[in-house]
């Protein structure tokens, strides 16, 4: 019981750190992208951690359970972060080329 509990409080917190890192990364009105990428750089290594932490929680078992252990890397926690994580960077490379390349070209016409 205090197991399944303490796995719903550590997902619900790997959630609201991948969120603080979508919104440092993309949402900071007058900061150029490379203000944003240092802060971001430190949101996901902390996000990181905590998506981790969340997966080893995951992985682990009351005592006399007979099931395998599985890798915190196969948990939802954990692949939620990766997928996150691959998502931001194509959205944010895709919002650095915006900003360098079509924006300055848009405004001069």
């Amino acid at each position: 019981m205090l197991l399944d509990f303490s796995k719903a409080i550590s997902f619900f917190f790997s959630i609201l750190s991948l969120y603080w890192v979508m919104l440092s990364a993309f949402f900071v009105p007058g900061s150029r992208w490379q203000e944003r990428l240092a802060v971001c750089l430190l949101r996901v290594a902390l996000a990181a951690c905590i998506c981790f932490a969340s997966g080893l929680l995951f992985t682990a078992r009351p005592a006399g359970d007979g099931k395998i252990e599985r890798s915190p890397i196969a948990t939802l926690p954990v692949q939620l972060f990766f997928w996150a994580l691959g998502g931001m960077t194509v959205l944010f490379v895709l919002s650095w080329y915006i900003e360098e390349y079509y924006i300055p070209w848009a405004l001069k016409k």
